[in-house]
């Protein structure tokens, strides 16, 4: 039968919940705002604590009788044209650990595109899954990282014929695209699953003009952040199943053994919301976003001192495949300064926060719910800033080698790194010792040194030079990298 995508699940039976006026004697101990403070009520309304219910013994019974969640699920899976889906309140951090977790075990290998998010490493370190990794393709001029390519993820697999599978970060943070298809042809023909981190692609089953959609390409497993392009909350994420190589049930209880037991029915709501619009409105609402966004692009191109990075900018040979031009990434090195510096210059001048900065770039990203009146706000605060550019100091120099120097040797595996003996050296002392934490401009927040690489003197001036410039370093034990986490001498 066909699904009916008018249908909420989570949000009907929460619903449900309020009419029935049920009195908790359970958590949470707030009890429906009657327990909060009066301070934070006032912050955050009412409807935040009415909608935080238990899953189980509030929203459903204590047996889950209803199937609620079980039958929201199946309907974003019929949504994405995936075989499961399953639901996640911990973020995709939580998802794609889920998902390494199923393809292999510890010291077994899983080709790994080495622009991956700290996430993926995280995975590693607690999985003990020894990486092989695949270099992204770089672009030398932009100082700038690409998915790899299927050859590149063909190559490894020729090197490594027994890794168990293979995942690769698309679109990146920067809307950058693999050829997924591609590569899930080069993962099948070996009968390994790909697991693709598509945390920034939510929006792509929705209109065809968009990138194409990770279940679409053929992938295995797809992880995806339904709060980075979507309408739900912060931490709501979905991991979406398709075909033989993975069974459904071990997924899940991959899921089970690092998500909470205490799972926000505020964010299941979220996700469930979500779909319930994009099923019904997803094309039109989209439709208007990439046409606000080719209007964005052309007057953004206009203001000097500011270039956008388009198709042709991003995509070609060595470059990446495809594009999602709805993250609208803006070159403001003509402005002889950083990208951090006019991030923040937007922020305290025109109250305007924009999502990636770096060295030379910001990411001022669309979604469906932008319209005219936000793009106009947009633009006038970048004609500000191109205004005050004189007056902008240039930024310190960030000083960003080139890719072959800023691959690092990866001397054991990262959880033997991150658990082993370590100390903490200043950093001129670290040059050559065995980095045991992960060090990760954020955002996007993919690390630049990880557990078991070798430290060099080039990218440890590159990570000094950027902090010096407003890079955000906050995973490193100390954050300023005067002292540098490694492995005690003979250990790595």
């Amino acid at each position: 039968m066909p699904f009916d995508h008018s249908q909420a699940p989570v949000l009907e039976a929460l619903s449900r919940y309020h009419a029935s006026q049920q009195l908790s004697f359970s958590p949470p101990g707030h009890k429906q705002a009657r327990g909060a403070d009066r301070r934070v009520r006032d912050v955050l309304g009412d409807a935040v604590f009415y909608g935080d219910v238990l899953a189980s013994g509030g929203l459903d019974d204590r047996r889950t009788s209803s199937v609620v969640l079980e039958r929201a699920e199946r309907l974003m899976a019929d949504a994405v044209h995936a075989t499961h889906t399953f639901f996640s309140t911990c973020g995709s951090s939580l998802s794609v650990k889920a998902a390494m977790l199923s393809v292999a075990r510890p010291h077994e290998k899983l080709l790994i595109g080495r622009d991956a998010h700290k996430s993926v490493v995280a995975g590693l370190i607690l999985s003990g899954i020894q990486p092989v990794w695949v270099d992204p393709r770089w672009d030398a001029d932009r100082h700038l990282a690409h998915p790899p390519s299927a050859e590149d993820f063909e190559a490894a697999f020729a090197a490594h014929p027994d890794a168990k599978g293979a995942l690769v970060t698309s679109p990146t943070p920067y809307g950058t695209c693999a050829d997924l298809r591609a590569i899930a042809d080069t993962c099948h023909r070996r009968q390994c699953p790909l697991l693709v981190d598509e945390a920034w692609g939510a929006h792509l089953p929705f209109h065809p003009d968009l990138p194409t959609w990770a279940m679409d390409a053929g992938a295995d497993v797809c992880v995806t952040s339904i709060h980075k392009m979507g309408s739900g909350l912060e931490q709501g994420s979905v991991f979406h199943l398709q075909g033989d190589l993975i069974d459904p049930a071990l997924l899940k209880t991959r899921a089970d053994l690092l998500g909470t037991t205490s799972p926000s029915v505020l964010i299941y709501a979220g996700l469930d919301g979500w779909r319930r619009q994009m099923a019904q409105n997803g094309r039109d609402l989209l439709e208007r976003a990439l046409q606000l966004a080719a209007q964005v692009r052309e007057s953004i191109e206009k203001i000097g001192g500011l270039h956008v990075n388009d198709r042709p900018d991003f995509c070609g040979p060595g470059l990446a495949d495809d594009f999602d031009p709805l993250p609208v990434v803006i070159d403001v090195s003509e402005l002889g300064t950083t990208g951090y510096r006019v991030a923040d210059w937007l922020r305290e001048h025109r109250r305007v926060d924009v999502h990636v900065a770096d060295h030379r770039r910001i990411n001022t990203q669309l979604t469906h719910a932008d319209d005219q009146e936000t793009a106009d706000v947009l633009l006038e605060a970048l004609r500000a800033v191109s205004a005050a550019g004189p007056d902008l100091l240039p930024g310190p120099t960030v000083d960003v080698p080139p890719p072959a120097t800023l691959r690092l040797q990866q001397t054991c595996l990262p959880r033997d790194a991150f658990f082993g003996a370590v100390e903490d050296v200043p950093a001129q002392e670290a040059v050559g010792r065995v980095s045991a934490e992960m060090i990760t401009p954020y955002p996007p927040g993919i690390p630049a040194v990880l557990p078991g690489e070798r430290l060099t003197e080039p990218v440890l001036h590159y990570l000094r030079s950027g902090i010096e410039a407003g890079m955000n370093i906050p995973d490193a034990v100390e954050t300023r990298l005067a002292t540098v986490r490694v492995m005690v001498e003979g250990e790595g």
